[in-house]
């Protein structure tokens, strides 16, 4: 069993959802507290132990790799004035741990995934959605890490969704359970309510073999006319060992303007030096 040791990031996407925010910003960059949502699956990535972070970009997103560099300007301003440098630490990449690549057209996330195949080449390798915040202790992708070491193959993050939101997600066809361990004998993309096999929803975590590229690079088009990586994964079901894993985690889906507001409420009231201010104005709106 290989160890995993790179994960895709794609953020090529436009945010309209988050529109007129995302005009001239990528989402990515949008803050959730003190930091943006980038910060927050880097670390996911880093805790799970991810040696090398391969973000999928697009045009206008050269501000997500200049966040991880270093700003000489800005530090040397803070030196000056006596502050500490500590709250840049995060946001500072080792030489090598990111690389881009230029995904030119948005033809789907199983064509961003496969943008990346030169550089994941033999090796398993993590995906993480930018858009899905995932809020738990240890991080979604160590659960899962420490879920592949003992099961290897292929691991997915599911959750169960209500029935009328199936058309939003991928769906898995459950076999045997065990905890939060679920065996995967198919996946579909977006069913309707009425078709889906059931309410086990895919959400934006993964940790895959490198088969899947072989099934990406047909281009094959698959709902709204895109390369979708669920239709990638399907292909693998039963050639390899696939499970879905519940992670013990909270999920805030802030491609959404509503969830991005609930994210930022969420994330504050976790925080001893936010939460007194926070507790305060809902108390005072009655």
């Amino acid at each position: 069993m290989k160890p995993v040791r790179k994960a895709i990031f794609p953020v090529a996407g436009l945010g309209t959802r988050l529109l007129p925010a995302t005009k001239t910003m990528p989402k990515e960059m949008l803050t959730v507290v003190d930091r943006p949502l980038i910060q927050y699956v880097v670390d996911e990535a880093r805790e799970a132990g991810i040696e090398q972070m391969i973000f999928i970009t697009g045009r206008g997103k050269s501000s997500l790799v200049d966040y991880f560099d270093t700003n000489f300007e800005l530090e040397a301003v803070m030196e000056m004035a006596g502050k500490s440098l500590e709250p840049l630490a995060p946001s500072r990449a080792s030489t090598g741990e990111i690389v881009t690549v230029r995904q030119q057209q948005p033809l789907g996330l199983g064509h961003a995934v496969w943008c990346a195949r030169h550089i994941v080449g033999d090796e398993p390798f993590a995906v993480l959605l930018p858009d899905d915040l995932m809020v738990g202790k240890p991080g979604a992708l160590k659960q899962m890490m420490d879920v592949y070491r003992k099961v290897g193959g292929n691991i997915i993050c599911s959750q169960e969704v209500p029935a009328e939101k199936t058309g939003s997600y991928g769906i898995i066809t459950p076999g045997n359970i065990d905890g939060a361990l679920t065996e995967v004998r198919g996946v579909v993309e977006k069913p309707k309510p009425a078709e889906a096999p059931s309410r086990l929803a895919i959400v934006g975590r993964y940790i895959l073999q490198p088969e899947v590229m072989e099934v990406l690079e047909k281009g094959e088009r698959g709902a709204g006319g895109e390369i979708q990586l669920t239709d990638g994964m399907a292909r693998l079901v039963g050639r390899q060992p696939f499970h879905a894993l519940k992670v013990d985690a909270v999920r805030h889906d802030c491609g959404d303007k509503a969830g991005f507001v609930l994210a930022n409420l969420a994330i504050a009231l976790d925080r001893d030096d936010l939460r007194p201010k926070i507790e305060e104005f809902l108390a005072n709106r009655g």
